[in-house]
């Protein structure tokens, strides 16, 4: 699954165009390298954010292409 998608289906952000703006400017970094929205994201992967801001660490637990709003939160688990 793409990154910019992931960012939203796992809610961390809440559109999928704001996701991709995130990440087109070089503020997503997955495992220690700056990643585009094209990204392909796998369990294990671990994402640093950095926007509005603030950061945003997780490692990704699993991937799914929907999920209901109670069962985002089990698609990463934070880290800072």
């Amino acid at each position: 699954m793409r990154l910019d998608k992931y960012l939203k289906v796992a809610r961390i952000i809440k559109r999928r165009t704001v996701a991709n703006e995130v990440c087109d400017a070089g503020k997503a970094v997955v495992n220690g390298k700056v990643a585009r929205a094209s990204y392909d994201v796998k369990p294990g992967d671990i994402v640093e954010l950095n926007f509005e801001s603030r950061s945003v660490k997780f490692r990704v637990e699993k991937v799914a292409e929907t999920v209901r709003k109670e069962d985002a939160a089990s698609m990463y688990t934070p880290l800072s």
